[in-house]
């Protein structure tokens, strides 16, 4: 039995939604590239700001403070700050550097009038996580620490970040509030942003600092390319179809 005909109507009924699904499809796969073509320029014009402000000229102290109290970025500014490390409150995150796994320490420094500020001084092996363990690098005599500045976190970064462990002082996210109520510190005496030392050596070599992440990934230019290529293909398909019905019988 011969297949019944397709009616004209409908066989144009059905080219006009085809050809409207593939002009929505276009429309969002190119809405897509120029999205990231955006976040590309936005991205490099942070990656260059980000470089321009860590190869700063060191701010005191002073100045950072002032900066954080009128609500300004203090995220990686090089500042010089003045101390002595409480050695009994350092705090340890759990880290990996250079494909060691470890601890960044954070130590308290308390400054001249009595506040504190907590550095994060480098990273240490795991089998070095407890002070004793690296006894020449607690340092008891007034210093002074250079490195950048590092916002606090407002919240967790995520679901899946482990809760802090205080009973074990393993932390998975910088709470500085906990940091600051674990060791018995006034909250209100704590500088509300932290330090990362540079990578001026320490005795024994521990905590080896300088540990501080500064690159940025930006992969918007390969997104972007693939959102078009994708577009780009579609659109050649949809052609080729289209003039593929216009021949044939």
């Amino acid at each position: 039995m011969a297949d019944k005909p397709v009616a004209p109507a409908t066989s144009r009924a059905r080219r006009i939604g085809t050809a409207i699904a593939v002009l929505i499809a276009l429309a969002i796969l190119l809405s897509l590239g120029t999205w990231q073509v955006e976040r590309l320029f936005w991205k490099e014009a942070l990656i260059a700001e980000l470089e321009s402000r860590i190869h700063a000229t060191p701010k005191p102290l002073a100045d950072i403070e002032a900066l954080a109290a009128s609500g300004g970025d203090v995220d990686y500014r090089p500042m010089t700050v003045t101390g002595r490390f409480d050695n009994s409150r350092e705090r340890h995150f759990l880290a990996t550097w250079r494909g060691n796994s470890g601890f960044y320490i954070y130590t308290p420094l308390t400054l001249s009038d009595g506040r504190s500020l907590f550095v994060n001084r480098g990273f240490v092996p795991y089998e070095n996580k407890e002070p004793e363990m690296r006894v020449l690098g607690q340092l008891t005599d007034v210093v002074t620490v250079k490195g950048l500045a590092r916002a606090r976190l407002s919240a967790k970064p995520g679901s899946l970040v482990p809760d802090n462990d205080l009973a074990h002082n393993i932390f998975y996210w910088k709470d500085l509030d906990a940091m600051a109520s674990s060791t018995g510190l006034d909250k209100a005496r704590v500088l509300p942003f932290f330090l990362d030392a540079d990578a001026t050596p320490n005795p024994s070599g521990l905590p080896i600092g300088g540990v501080t992440i500064v690159e940025l990934p930006n992969n918007h230019l390969q997104y972007a390319v693939t959102w078009y290529g994708l577009a780009a293909t579609l659109a050649a398909i949809s052609i080729i179809g289209w003039w593929r019905g216009r021949r044939a019988p």
